[in-house]
């Protein structure tokens, strides 16, 4: 899954994808980059104690910097962002929410709207474009997909209302769709990136954003200070957040939420050579989870031995989860759950 930082010049997105990624680059070339991520899961350490395996597998995602024109070339950062980010799976929006080298200060709710209703005019020059083909294809006498052109309809009423196709259910997850990679459609995680010398006790003191809060999915960080923290040793880190009280690294917030932004979920699989977490759409059945570890599972698959991570903490070992009756047999249309552990029987 793959997740696409963007926001207004001098928001901090550079800041905030190396402080996720560790991916630090001191020349900056303007070319677009990535960087894959493990999804930190204290699971999957649990899970790693218990059967000492010869390896550890953790879920990943992939941040995506999209790469800014070098200076000179007439074009705004923010233009063409649409084109770059049409394939990812969602969108971390970044807000600068502190003083700039010009006299004014933060405006974030501004600075969300403008370039939100960038994307929404950019989905809908790709309906209207679409809209003018199926008209000719109708005065043609050329037969159309009538689903297709009714929710091209209904996005483009959105679109023309200045609402983003995020907010219709129906229009950002249209199968039918799919193709047109809409970006105001995708899932957004908006970030307020707050001030290093913040005097909270935590960085989460929102700016006054009237009812951005709740309307949207909002967190906020010191992006700085965090893009610090990300050039420290592990050790140097720990006795830093102690010191400061931060219980946890805003970064691994932002990794967390940015996994259930895109409605993901994680199983595992255990054993003494691999114990590793599996990334999985919410709501996905057993015979389907089967086919990410391998598509033979699918095929031959018989039945999926299942026990939830509470109970298997509960009952100490996995023998006794069996002896307490918690290891569950499911059958292919099983709906798993998150921290589900699932042994798949199959044959082929």
């Amino acid at each position: 899954m793959k997740l696409g930082i963007i926001g207004l010049s001098g928001a901090g997105k550079r800041t905030v994808f190396e402080a996720l990624t560790k991916n630090f680059q001191t020349d900056r070339t303007g070319e677009s980059r990535i960087g894959t991520i493990y999804v930190p899961d204290q699971r999957v350490d649990v899970l790693s104690g218990m059967y000492n395996p010869k390896k550890t597998i953790y879920a990943q995602v992939e941040y995506f910097l999209p790469g800014i024109p070098a200076h000179g070339q007439g074009k705004k950062p923010e233009q063409n962002i649409s084109a770059l980010v049409r394939d990812c799976d969602g969108l971390i929006h970044v807000l600068r929410n502190f003083k700039g080298f010009d006299t004014k200060g933060p405006a974030p709710f501004d600075d969300f709207l403008k370039l939100d209703q960038d994307l929404v005019f950019d989905d809908l020059v790709v309906v209207e474009k679409r809209m003018e083909r199926i008209e000719l294809d109708k005065k043609r006498g050329k037969k159309i997909d009538q689903q297709e052109f009714l929710l091209l309809t209904e996005s483009l009423k959105s679109l023309e209302n200045e609402i983003p196709l995020r907010k219709n259910s129906d229009i950002a997850s249209a199968h039918i769709l799919k193709g047109f990679a809409f970006v105001s459609g995708k899932p957004v995680l908006v970030l307020f990136n707050n001030e290093e010398d913040n005097d909270e006790e935590d960085d989460d003191a929102f700016p006054d954003v009237g009812n951005l809060k709740s309307r949207e999915d909002c967190m906020v960080m010191r992006g700085k200070l965090e893009h610090e923290l990300a050039q420290m040793s592990d050790e140097e880190a720990k006795v830093f957040l102690s010191e400061f009280n931060i219980h946890e690294s805003a970064m691994d917030r932002v990794i967390k939420r940015s996994y259930e932004l895109l409605g993901l979920i994680s199983f595992f699989t255990v054993g003494e050579d691999e114990v590793r977490a599996w990334t999985v759409k919410k709501g996905i059945k057993a015979v389907d989870a089967a086919e990410v570890i391998h598509s033979d599972i699918k095929k031959g698959f018989i039945r999926a031995e299942v026990i939830s991570y509470k109970d298997l903490m509960d009952a100490g070992t996995y023998n006794n989860a069996k002896k307490h009756g918690t290891v569950r047999l499911e059958g292919k249309n099983y709906e798993v759950c998150d921290g589900d552990i699932i042994n798949f029987r199959f044959n082929v």
